[in-house]
């Protein structure tokens, strides 16, 4: 634990003492300040006026009023990893802002003077093209030199310039994202009391900034003040952590206490915060003001409740902030991963076999050498045969492969079935067609970011959507007859309708009807919850109501309060108001009020797994707890019943997260019992937390009345489930990394049909120590056909002590959820499978915290949604919807990986049957390093006229698309890498020795009296046999491939008569050449077109059955 010299705080508070005050810090008498971890539950308490959490205005100002002391020593705050950081407060001297890093984003790879020696690094760091790097400088030696220097310089000069032009547009591209984002103007206070418009780039640790209304939040600030007078704020968060819902943030009091922002600069004092690390959820720091009058100090605890962080967006009102961390400090920085260069598979396999054709070029050179016996300079022979031999590793292979690349990608883009997808990196379309592991982010990606209440139980009656307008009836009816009962029993005289309404609801019935049951219900759901409303403004610039609140699934049960005529019209930190709109069918007028007092608020946490909320009637002074959670811990609280656990089961079964809502009438005397009881355990010193969870569970949970229960579905993106089961048959395991609590990832796994109805779901949760991780696993690798439900804290502890272990058991699963994931933890997961697995993995969300996910995966892809674009442009496939997901891989991956692996091996071959004639060639004639075919010949044989044929083969398909999508097994083939393997290979090694052996040798047995001849004679036959082959090939024709091999040969028959240095233009017109030339084309071809035939009927490939 880092130490450093401050001022002591010796607090006295009934609230803030103690040895467990709760999860943000612990403070003695004379003691430090040790703040803990806070967690993101823990952000709905802040409306609680007992929860422990320094977030209340009330609370900071107690706590200033307390450390008024002189200068003395205590330690850091417990946390603090390495070394932190203390910055003046409103500084005379503004020197010290030059220390930390500026607020610069940068996301590109190169500058002017790295792009060029990375991209020939990244380029030559394959043999391939370091090879034919090699042969293009050999010609500069003249006794090297083997025919034109062209025709080796060339081809490698065109690659590297395709290829540099390309990664200089992509970079491009980025520098100029981030001169937008750079560029973004914000509001600097100055001393002076006025404001000065800067650049984001400008903003420098110690800045006051002014944040505006939905405006991105440039740097990580502390929120010294709002507009709102307690001081709160709300945040958006989706582009830091996936979240959509708002973030309550707190200013700090004495800041924000201030007259105006200008009294800002009349304090002095300095700023701790903890170094830089990756944790979005938690923060150390203080404020340490000090008087000038007294020379008195206030030293106040910072936490995460009191940061904005960069790349979040301000919500409501306008806020300033202290800058605390800029550009590659602050956690949106830290938590994105730089771009990396992806090279695929296909490349990988493509280098490894032209290392073993270079070791063919290296044997067949040496044996020629060897077989003339080692004369004179033999050294200099044997180079000459490797330059010679080159064609075996054709460079026209990386040229029509990079084409290929770019046809692939065309046509993904303009698929009509997937309109609006972008290929971002165009380098990498094969790896679409080996993937093996999806890892996908849940809301936005797999949901609509919607949450929807779709079902509500009472025991004897059942609600859905359809049927809400009953549920308004009951309300209004029930609404109508309290105010009725109030006129005749006289308790509304000289009182509002209100007033009444309340006195009459609460005096209550002793047997309630069923309009009276829904009544309640509607009540307590609109009670019980962390929500607050606030006014927002819509698409047309009107106001609207909106409701904000850490759990999204609590907003949807607000929003159907107001739905059947119960609005939640404004909550303060000890009020809350319902609105009962449902007696005011017509809109006109004001609708009576409810106003309730808020007695103390029991947030939702993950180990407890519920909520609830003590309030009182403010009309009658009758006193309600109301509480709701996971069934599995309310059906210990509730009274007995016989209908929870098998309503529960249906809507689980359903993909619905459900809530058990209960309540219970509280005594004054009952309640005062609790509260004494209360006070007294927030007084314990030792193990506050859990006096304080015992006296809740005695005093209050305990025979309370079942309400009901409600289903909240996060509705999922169309297609999502058949998307989902298309994958799965396609042998592709798909984990879900969400930032969402265990059991909203959970029912969106059940509802996505990520988990099969019969399939058991296995839940890790809450580790903390190496052997509860041990027996986990153990436990884990007994269950070998489960879904695994895992929380970020046990994966971490997991990962920390039994990384290889996880990785062995988990990546055998059909499927595993990871709860509550940073985004470095996304990001580590993806290379965690990489490395353990070695299998090609897919990566798709929508959000920024998606980024280093996706930038690490072998394959990225980003949705375009509700949360930006910062995906998208980050990933190497764009999309707009998950459910293309499919047709992406299943077809686009298909094709582009089977016609790259054909349109390999075929150029491969190319190049060594050519080779192989020069081969027999030499040897025949004494071994004499002579070529065969020079000029233009060689030239045109790689180009004209066989360039178009061969490259039609990227037209190619094996299947239909209706296959393909309807037997995704087809998929789990491609996985295999079969298409391009070391036995394709050496077939097509084999393949171009029989043939290139029986072009030449037959050639030379025809041997006419001139050496024009044969040459004539076998490189027609050559060109023939390559365009035939071409042929045998294609499984699927299409119209341009029959017109390219038509127009190939037709050039080549012309240009028969413009090459005369080649070709006896008389020779070749008489009969001799024609019979030997369809002697040797036929003797080369037809045993290949034989072999095939009967393969096809008797071993055809899975597709052709289906086909």
């Amino acid at each position: 634990m880092t130490k450093r010299r401050s001022a002591a705080i010796p607090w006295v508070d009934r609230g803030f003492s103690g040895d467990d005050a709760g999860p943000n810090h612990r403070t003695l008498q004379g003691e430090a300040i040790p703040m803990q971890r806070l967690s993101r539950d823990s952000m709905s308490s802040t409306f609680s006026t007992d929860t422990p959490l320094m977030t209340t205005v009330a609370d900071l100002d107690h706590t200033l009023d307390m450390n008024r002391v002189n200068n003395e020593e205590h330690t850091l705050p417990q946390g603090v990893l390495g070394a932190g950081r203390t910055s003046p407060f409103n500084p005379l001297d503004n020197t010290f802002k030059q220390k930390y890093a500026a607020n610069v984003v940068s996301n590109n790879k190169y500058n002017f003077l790295t792009f060029l020696p990375l991209v020939l690094f990244e380029q030559f760091r394959f043999f391939f093209n370091l090879y034919f790097l090699l042969v293009a400088l050999s010609q500069f030696v003249p006794q090297l030199r083997i025919g034109y220097l062209l025709t080796y310089v060339g081809p490698l000069v065109f690659v590297l310039a395709v290829t540099m032009g390309k990664e200089w547009h992509d970079d491009h591209a980025r520098r100029r994202r981030d001169s937008e984002a750079n560029g973004q103007k914000y509001q600097r206070l100055t001393a002076t009391g006025g404001r000065q418009v800067i650049a984001s780039s400008k903003i420098r640790v110690g800045d006051f900034i002014l944040i505006e209304k939905n405006q991105r939040v440039p740097a990580d600030v502390i929120l010294l003040r709002t507009t709102e007078s307690s001081g709160a704020c709300f945040v958006r968060t989706d582009q830091l952590d996936g979240e959509t819902d708002w973030k309550l943030r707190v200013a700090v009091a004495p800041t924000q206490k201030l007259p105006d922002s200008a009294a800002l600069f009349g304090l002095h004092g300095t700023v701790y915060a903890d170094a830089p690390h990756k944790d979005i959820y938690n923060f150390v720091g203080t404020l340490r003001i000090t008087h000038s009058s007294d020379d008195l100090s206030v030293t106040l605890p910072l936490g995460v409740e009191n940061t904005m962080w960069a790349n979040t967006t301000l919500a409501s009102g306008s806020a300033v902030g202290y800058v605390i961390y800029t550009g590659r400090d602050t956690r949106a920085a830290m938590n994105t991963g730089h771009a990396k260069t992806k090279v695929g598979i296909l490349d990988t396999e493509v280098n490894r076999l032209s290392k073993i054709l270079f070791l063919v070029t290296l044997i067949l050179s040496l044996a020629m050498v060897a077989l003339d016996g080692f004369k004179a300079v033999w050294y200099v022979t044997l180079f000459r045969f490797l330059i010679l031999f080159s064609s075996i590793i054709p460079i026209s292979l990386r040229v029509n492969l990079d084409m290929g690349k770019s046809f692939y990608s065309l046509g993904i883009e303009r698929d009509r079935e997937i309109a609006g997808s972008v290929v971002r990196n165009s380098m990498i379309p094969e790896e679409l067609g080996r993937i093996e592991y999806c890892l996908t982010d849940k809301t936005g990606t797999l949901t609509c970011n919607e949450m929807e209440l779709k079902r509500i139980h009472m025991g004897v009656m059942a609600y859905t959507l359809e049927t809400s307008d009953e549920v308004t009836r009951h309300v209004r009816h029930h609404a109508r007859s309290l105010l009725q009962t109030a006129d005749a029993t006289g308790l509304s005289a000289g009182a509002p309708a209100a007033e009444s309404l309340a006195r009459a609801h609460h005096g209550g019935k002793a047997r309630r009807d069923m309009p009276q049951r829904v009544f309640d219900m509607v009540e307590s759901l609109a009670l019980c919850h962390n929500v607050t409303p606030a006014e927002d403004d819509n698409s047309s610039g009107q106001q609207r109501m909106a409701y904000q609140a850490s759990s999204p699934d609590e907003v949807a049960i607000v929003q159907w309060t107001e739905h059947v005529g119960v609005v939640l019209s404004e909550r303060t930190l000890t009020t809350m108001t319902l609105r009962l709109d449902a007696l005011n069918e017509d809109r006109e007028g004001e609708s009576p009020c409810l106003v309730y007092d808020i007695l103390h608020v029991f947030p939702f946490t993950s180990e407890s797994k519920r909520m609830g909320i003590v309030v009182s009637i403010r009309a009658s002074g009758d006193i309600y707890f109301i509480e709701k959670g996971a069934d599995v811990v309310m059906a210990q609280i509730v009274q007995y019943n016989d209908w929870l656990d098998e309503e529960c089961g249906n809507m689980a079964r359903d993909g619905l997260r459900t809530l058990v809502v209960g309540r219970k009438r509280l005594t004054r005397d009952a309640y005062d019992r609790f509260d004494a009881a209360y006070q007294r355990a927030k007084l314990s010193v030792v193990g506050r937390a859990g006096a304080m969870r015992d006296v809740v569970a005695d005093y209050l949970e305990n025979d309370l009345e079942l309400m009901g229960v409600t289903g909240v579905e996060d509705r999922l993106q169309d297609h999502v489930r058949t998307t989902l089961e298309l994958l799965g048959n396609a042998g592709v395991k798909v984990w879900m990394l969400t930032g969402d609590k265990v059991e909203t990832a959970t029912c969106v796994a059940v509802s996505a049909r990520l988990v099969r109805r019969d399939q058991l779901i296995h839940v890790i949760a809450n580790l903390r120590a190496p052997h509860e991780a041990s027996d986990a696993l153990e436990t884990l690798r007994t269950l070998p056909d489960c879904c695994l439900v895992i929380d970020g804290d046990s994966l971490q502890v997991t990962l920390d002590f039994y990384r290889d272990e996880f990785v062995q058991v988990a990546a055998q699963l059909p499927a595993v959820v990871c709860c509550r994931c940073s985004p470095t933890q996304k990001a580590d997961i993806v290379r965690l499978i990489q490395r353990a697995t070695r299998k090609r993995v897919l990566a798709v969300g929508d959000g920024g915290n998606d980024v280093s996910m996706i930038q690490a995966a072998d394959v990225g892809v980003g949705l375009v949604g509700k949360e930006g674009k910062q995906a998208s442009l980050a990933a190497d496939f764009s999309i707009l919807q998950f459910s293309f997901l499919g047709r992406l891989l299943l077809w686009h991956g298909r094709n582009s990986y089977k016609r790259s692996a054909k349109l390999a091996q075929f150029v491969i071959h190319r190049g060594l049957i050519i080779s192989i004639m020069q081969v027999v060639f030499s040897a025949l004639f004494y071994f004499a390093p002579i070529a065969l075919f020079q000029g233009m010949l060689l030239v045109g044989y790689t180009t004209v006229y066989t360039m178009a044929p061969v490259f039609s083969l990227v037209l190619d398909r094996d299947v239909t698309e209706d296959i393909a999508l309807l037997y995704p097994e087809l998929y789990a083939e491609l996985t295999k890498g079969r298409s391009l393997s070391f036995k394709t290979f050496f077939t097509w090694l084999l393949i171009s020795i029989y043939q290139g052996g029986a072009l030449m040798l037959i050639a030379a047995w025809l041997f006419d009296t001139e050496f024009i001849h044969v040459v004539s004679i076998a490189f027609t036959g050559l060109v023939l046999n390559e365009l035939l082959m071409v042929a045998l090939e294609i499984r699927t024709w299409h119209r341009w491939m029959a017109w390219s091999i038509l127009g190939s040969l037709a050039i080549y028959v012309a240009s028969i008569w413009v090459l005369p240095a080649y070709f006896d233009p008389s020779f070749i017109v008489s009969t001799a050449f024609v019979w030997k030339t369809v002697v040797i084309t036929a003797v080369s071809s037809v045993p290949l077109y034989i072999i095939k035939f009967l393969r096809r009927i008797y071993a055809p490939p899975a597709y052709a059955k289906l086909a």
